[in-house]
């Protein structure tokens, strides 16, 4: 088992984080847009801010980050590839997504379920395809 590839690992990682944001504006900023403005609007809360948006941001880095980190850390045992990135992909998006959706989202009846629904399974289609492409650029050292 060779060593990590710290530089490649920050470098897939924050492309996975940028693709993870593109994606997820696609799906929730436009897809979704209305319906989170309603539910968003049924809570007594106005428009999304800068700051929302931004840390939003940062936080779809840090989840395609982690999600290259969890490739690099299987990639010996399942072996370098698309299959092991949706893999990585696929356990990010249930610790990221399908978990806090499940239940600060669909259990506790905060949002509509049909956009809880669209959310996380768009999440899952945003994190895989940031996965393959952040490890895409990942070599070992």
């Amino acid at each position: 088992m060779g060593k990590i590839n710290v530089g490649r690992l920050i470098l897939g990682g924050i492309v996975a984080g940028i693709v993870n944001d593109i994606l997820g504006y696609g799906v929730d900023g436009w897809l979704l847009a209305q319906g989170w403005a309603n539910a968003m609007k049924a809570l007594g809360h106005g428009q999304s801010s800068l700051n929302t948006f931004i840390l939003l941001n940062l936080v779809g880095i840090v989840a395609g980050f982690v999600a290259l980190w969890i490739y690099v850390a299987i990639r010996p045992r399942f072996g370098p590839g698309v299959k092991t990135a949706i893999y990585a992909g696929v356990a990010s998006w249930v610790l990221g997504a399908l978990l806090p959706d499940a239940s600060f989202m669909y259990a506790t009846g905060l949002f509509p379920r049909h956009l809880t629904l669209y959310t996380t399974i768009g999440a899952l289609v945003e994190i895989s395809v940031a996965t393959i492409i952040g490890a895409a650029l990942y070599k070992e050292a």
